[in-house]
């Protein structure tokens, strides 16, 4: 959930380990922290805030020279967000100064044992308690600092991604991974350290993504030497060549990140199904898929696991695969699955969603399916990532970085994925006819450009939000396939707005949410000429006899709505299955128009952090 991030080499370290905090400030940014070595005196700075704070800090306060430094950008899980509590901290000897991503559970029996020993804390935090623990390693079992730090985690429970520097030790800094992801970049002669490879993408295209279990010890002017934690065996590294751009990672003359990857959706939908679908020829190729056709056919059901926006898209995915394909299909919150002793059968495939493929619930969840003897299937953006490595095979949605806190085009490029596999299941269980599953391959070729005419509803768009900065809940209701879209609505409203939204079956308001409805109440339905249309038409009018204010979300050239509705947004006509990639656009910009509205930090919401690497 933080952001590490390290330099060794001959450069100045501190414009590297800055900027890559700037970079890694969507993984947290209560507080951050850097420390730097200059050849004598280790000198640390950290901040309560922003990465800006901490450069303003820095900059006035202490000398900022060196060649090896570390950094880290904070979201709290031990301890409140303060000076104190921010990474990078030191061990009572001040000799070692660690950053760590991650959660050591059984922190508290340690820093008991610890405080026994003599040991003091200054602050409340997990990793105080790791560093300390090396520090006595090193001096109980008169060990070097990688072996003290592999002792000391071989008796810590939980997950973490660490960087460890000795200042007695100036050639090297030790790191290691179980759960959290960690990324060293290869240099000439120079190692670069990140929780991602977004920080050091314009010194190198070369990269080692640590298992879980490996830690390393990087030195200057040595190869990096990667070894098990539990049993110190070498470990061969694979290198491999990143694929991704700075110019990928920077906003592009867009005032936000949300707002750059909304508008990159056509694109990146059209990405994720390059080279996988041939309209013409009637074709859809996934290797990973084609591989394993077996397992799909023979499979008794398919277990989606995923959380948040990726839960949505596996909800919506849930619609198309069962009305297409014909195979039954159950959604679980990751986090509730790992825990609840589901039952798992052999013939089961679950596929996992994760935009990062790093969250730490459904890398728990694949876990247990394997152990269980299930097929996984991953479906993640970042290439290298956790959810690829461990799963049987996969499918990478290709959207391009997201930074951006409240994911968007990972919505609509998951399920964009997730419908080619249906379509590429059904036609092989001959559960479509060979001109509907043309039909569907022609129309899902087009969505790209009417994501693009739906986009063009913007200026209107953020009239709309003007109107309704000021609301205090909102509802959102959709039926079949645009339910899931609902959720997915309200739950980017509450993300970046702070405003209560709740996300309902349009069929479920007279159950309960109709008495929350009054003139006060905005209510947003989707209403497209799909589906169950006169359904919701019904339940427009019980909103409105009630005096609700309606936005509507309709299919172009719509009347009926139109008739009923305060306020209407158009989306061109697709098949029913297609419509979430088309309905959802105007509800992420209705979101992003009313958080700036409010002065919002769209890009960066309090309390989140983009990717949930801890439980």
């Amino acid at each position: 959930m933080c952001g590490i991030v390290g330099y060794i080499g001959k450069r100045d370290a501190y414009p590297i380990v800055l900027n890559g905090l700037k970079r890694l400030e969507y993984r947290g940014y209560d507080s951050a922290g850097i420390a730097l070595f200059d050849g004598e005196d280790l000198k640390v700075c950290k901040t309560k805030g922003k990465v800006a704070d901490l450069q303003e800090k820095m900059e006035n306060e202490i000398s900022i020279t060196g060649n090896i430094g570390i950094g880290h950008t904070r979201w709290a899980t031990h301890g409140v967000p303060n000076d104190i509590n921010s990474h990078p901290h030191y061990s009572n000897d001040g000799n070692l100064v660690i950053i760590h991503n991650g959660i050591i559970e059984n922190y508290d029996p340690l820093k008991k044992e610890l405080t026994k020993r003599g040991y003091t804390f200054k602050s409340d935090t997990d990793t105080e308690v790791l560093v300390n623990l090396i520090e006595d390693v090193q001096k109980q079992q008169d060990v070097k600092l990688g072996k003290a730090v592999q002792i000391a985690l071989n008796q810590t429970i939980g997950a973490y991604a660490i960087a460890v520097f000795d200042k007695r030790k100036p050639d090297e800094i030790i790191v290691a991974r179980l759960g959290s992801p960690l990324a060293i970049g290869i240099g000439e002669d120079e190692f670069f350290i990140a929780s991602d490879a977004s920080p050091f993408l314009e010194f190198t295209k070369n990269a080692i993504y640590l298992e879980d279990g490996e830690m390393a010890i990087v030195r200057t002017h040595k190869e990096i030497k990667v070894r098990k934690i539990h049993d110190d065996s070498l470990v061969d590294p694979y290198v491999q060549e990143l694929q991704m751009n700075l110019e990928e990672i920077e906003k592009g003359g867009y005032d936000h990140f949300m707002l750059k990857e909304i508008y990159e959706q056509p694109q990146a939908i059209k990405d994720t199904f390059r080279g996988r679908m041939l309209p013409d020829q009637g074709i859809i190729k996934m290797a990973g898929i084609d591989e394993h056709m077996n397992k799909f056919l023979n499979a008794k059901r398919i277990i989606i696991v995923a959380c948040g926006t990726s839960w949505h898209a596996g909800l919506v995915a849930e619609y198309i695969i069962e009305e297409l394909a014909r195979v039954p299909v159950e959604v679980e919150y990751a986090s509730e699955f790992r825990y609840r002793n589901p039952i798992i059968d052999k013939d089961d495939i679950l596929i996992a969603i994760s935009q990062s493929g790093e969250t730490a619930d459904t890398m728990a969840a694949i876990k247990l399916a394997k152990e269980n003897g299930a097929f996984v299937f991953g479906v993640c953006n970042v290439v290298g990532s956790s959810i690829s490595r461990e799963a049987h095979a996969g499918a990478y949605t290709h959207a391009g970085p997201e930074i951006g806190v409240a994911s968007t085009k990972a919505f609509t490029t998951q399920i964009t994925v997730l419908t080619l596999i249906a379509l590429q299941l059904a036609k092989k269980k001959g559960a479509i006819s060979r001109s509907k599953f043309h039909e569907y391959l022609v129309e899902l070729d087009s969505i790209p450009n009417k994501v693009k005419k739906a986009l063009e509803s913007n200026d209107l768009i953020e009239q709309i939000a003007h109107v309704y900065k000021d609301a205090k809940n909102c509802l959102y209701l959709g039926r079949g396939f645009n339910f899931p879209v609902a959720l997915e609505g309200a739950l980017k409203l509450k993300e970046i707005s702070y405003i209560h939204a709740e996300g309902y079956p349009a069929a479920e308001m007279k159950h309960g949410p109709i008495a929350l409805i009054d003139e006060q109440m905005p209510v947003v339905v989707i209403a497209t000429r799909k589906g169950h249309y006169e359904k919701v038409v019904s339940n427009i009018q019980e909103i409105k006899s009630r005096e609700g204010k309606i936005i509507g979300i309709v299919t172009e050239g719509d009347v009926d709505v139109r008739d009923l509705a305060d306020h209407v947004i158009e989306v061109p006509d697709t098949l029913e299955c297609l419509t979430p990639l088309l309905t959802t656009i105007p509800l992420q910009l209705l979101s992003y128009h009313i958080a700036i509205a409010l002065d919002r930090n769209v890009d960066q919401p309090r309390n989140l952090a983009k990717s949930v690497t801890v439980e």
